[in-house]
């Protein structure tokens, strides 16, 4: 659970920041310079083989570039903690599709009313900013499932090294020229920090906690985001919340700690290339004092 939760701080501190540098960059330009920086941190770090770009990987890539766009252009026409409560439709969907059992049903409802208390669709929102936001929670779905799928697979943080490069390709492909001589050393280094904090630390940390948990447990942990974006914004950006928002930041928050505690994923579910080996203690030797104590080792004397 911690590692999520700090992941998810990690990402909203961040998007809040990086709101300030769409006027100068734009949305996409803000995206591409986190995303270079991360890719070179993680190749330089992880130092990945040709055999690690797989299917898997590459799709990854794909969608948390997708991701990061489309979420980017939301939070951009959103309040963060609209946008951010819209998109977890995405990992709310994976909880109840991917989930087992009867208790799979009693969070996602609870997470589901606190969404609503945080959108308050019947005030009227940007309906382009909406469909970049529900864009980026089919494409957070795809991630979820991916993510865990890619960390099964390898150790370490070659997943992350491989895929954020293919999303990086897919951001450039999107980004104006202007915004590359729109660059300052100032704002490359901006990059450099935001990268850390927006993407290495937390999709890091997703990742580890990918590999512990159930896609149904992290999807609904994930539920703590929209609460989490509401504080960012109104402490970095002064969009000051309600009470109807406070009281959904209260639901999700207590569905996502009910889905941590119910959604722990097997403990014996490790990759085959990093399950630790079993060791099995030496029988004690005859002349050890414990032998002494066995009736088994003992022999009559003539």
């Amino acid at each position: 659970m911690r590692y999520a939760v700090t992941a998810m701080i990690c990402i909203q501190i961040g998007l809040a920041l990086s709101v300030h540098l769409i006027d100068t960059l734009g949305t996409t330009g803000v995206v591409w310079l986190r995303l270079a920086w991360s890719a070179l941190i993680l190749l330089a770090i992880a130092r990945p083989r040709r055999h690690h770009l797989t299917p898997t990987t590459v799709a990854l890539g794909i969608v948390t570039g997708t991701l990061l766009l489309t979420f980017m252009a939301a939070a951009a026409r959103l309040p963060l903690g609209t946008a951010s409560a819209i998109e977890f439709l995405g990992p709310l969907t994976v909880a109840v599709l991917q989930g087992h059992g009867r208790s799979r049903w009693l969070w996602p409802p609870v997470a589901a009313l606190g969404v609503l208390l945080l959108t308050r669709p019947w005030h009227g929102t940007d309906l382009t900013g909406v469909a970049f936001a529900l864009t980026a929670a089919v494409a957070w779905a795809g991630y979820i499932l991916l993510t865990q799928r890619a960390g099964d697979q390898a150790t370490g943080l070659t997943p992350l090294a491989v895929s954020l490069p293919v999303a990086l390709l897919l951001t450039t492909l999107l980004t104006p020229p202007a915004t590359y001589r729109a660059l300052t050393p100032e704002l490359a280094l901006t990059g450099a920090l935001l990268a850390v904090i927006v993407t290495v630390i937390p999709f890091t940390l997703e990742l580890l906690a990918l590999r512990r948990l159930t896609t149904t447990a992290f999807g609904i942990l994930m539920s703590l985001e929209p609460a989490i974006a509401l504080l960012a914004g109104a402490l970095l950006l002064a969009q000051t919340p309600g009470l109807l928002p406070l009281a959904g930041m209260a639901l999700v928050v207590t569905a996502g700690i009910g889905a941590a505690r119910a959604g722990r994923r097997p403990q014996n579910h490790t990759p085959p290339a990093v399950r630790p080996a079993t060791l099995t203690p030496p029988a004690p030797s005859p002349s050890s004092p414990a032998s002494h104590l066995d009736p088994r080792t003992r022999t009559r004397s003539p």
